[in-house]
């Protein structure tokens, strides 16, 4: 057995509960693992609210580091004492899980469980937006929506490094200096500034090559708004509620844009693909180029609160749960 945080049906926080929850011994393909640190992302809280398909009772969460305790059968690329990551993974918020091993990458020592856990879905998320998505080069100027967040953070020191532009829109002065202590150029407070109005005064009316938008709903006609003719918007997120658009003509009239909606899962489908996200990610921090900032420590059995902390914008950087 295990102690672990169940979502007993959908709905808000209270509907995470801390039980005893069965592991058992690993199947074919499968670790169990001991975790030492676990992320915490809005990703959860679609989970647990039903946004994203999901069937009570769960074990919520997908995102962690720890340690192997056992392998299952046909497993060769790890063994038991083995420190590993992973993210996109549901069942993490655990004392121990069972998981697959195609979904583990190894970490190297010189990252800590907390650093890992903080970073593995963010941090990857960070990698196919810049990377793959739209991929961003020296001269190009970009605008990322919650800057201070656990994306935007590690975003915005990867394309500052990568030799971009960056504006960022934050929701306090507090944030808009962890912000620009962390990659932007330029910060919006979006709570006192019209963002789309103050992007096109940043960049002479011309607007820039790509908006990276996870707030979703709230901010989708103005960062279309803030894009240069044939500039693309990744929209990957739903933190203020799911985008919807009821006339595709839109992004003609806006300067013939491009838009997107990129998830991890397609991106990381191949292992190939997460050993090499991993890899050029673990890289990119042992360089200094990605300093993970955890914002909020809590215990376990207080997730309901750390999911209430995130979704009320109350939380800079990445948040971790400690079992």
């Amino acid at each position: 057995m295990s102690r672990a945080i169940v979502a007993t049906a959908h709905g808000g926080p209270e509907v995470l509960s801390f039980e005893e929850w069965p592991v058992g011994d690993p199947a074919p393909g499968q670790l169990r693992v001991r975790q030492r640190a676990i992320g915490v992302n809005f990703v959860d809280i679609y989970q647990r609210t039903g946004l994203y398909p999901t069937s009570p009772p769960f074990i919520a969460g997908n995102e962690g580091a720890g340690e192997v305790v056992a392998v299952g059968d046909g497993v060769t690329e790890f063994r038991p004492g083995d420190r590993i990551a992973y993210q996109g993974t549901p069942g993490a918020y655990a004392e121990e899980r069972l998981m697959p091993a195609e979904k583990a990458v190894a970490l190297p020592k010189a990252i800590s469980f907390e650093d890992a856990a903080a970073v593995m879905l963010k941090g990857l998320t960070a990698y196919f937006l810049l990377h793959r998505t739209f991929p961003v080069r020296p001269g190009h100027t970009i605008l990322f929506h919650a800057a201070a967040g656990g994306v935007g953070l590690i975003a915005c020191q990867w394309a500052k490094a990568i030799g971009a532009t960056v504006i960022g829109t934050v929701g306090s002065d507090e944030k808009a200096e962890l912000a620009r202590a962390n990659g932007c150029d330029h910060t919006i407070n979006y709570r006192r500034e019209e963002f789309a109005a103050r992007v096109r005064e940043m960049t002479e009316g011309v607007g820039v090559e790509v908006v990276y938008d996870g707030n979703g709903k709230d901010t989708f006609e103005g960062s279309l708004d803030s894009l240069r003719p044939l500039g693309m918007l990744v929209s990957f997120g739903n933190a203020s509620g799911p985008v919807a658009i009821p006339d595709l003509g839109i992004l003609a009239r806006k300067g013939s844009l491009f838009l997107t909606r990129p998830t991890g899962g397609h991106y990381y489908a191949k292992r190939s693909d997460l050993l090499t996200g991993a890899a050029a990610l673990f890289a990119s921090m042992q360089a200094g180029v990605v300093k993970p900032l955890i914002g909020q420590r809590f215990p376990l059995a207080d997730a309901a609160e750390a999911q209430r902390a995130l979704a009320d914008r109350q939380t800079v950087g990445s948040t971790i749960l400690l079992p």
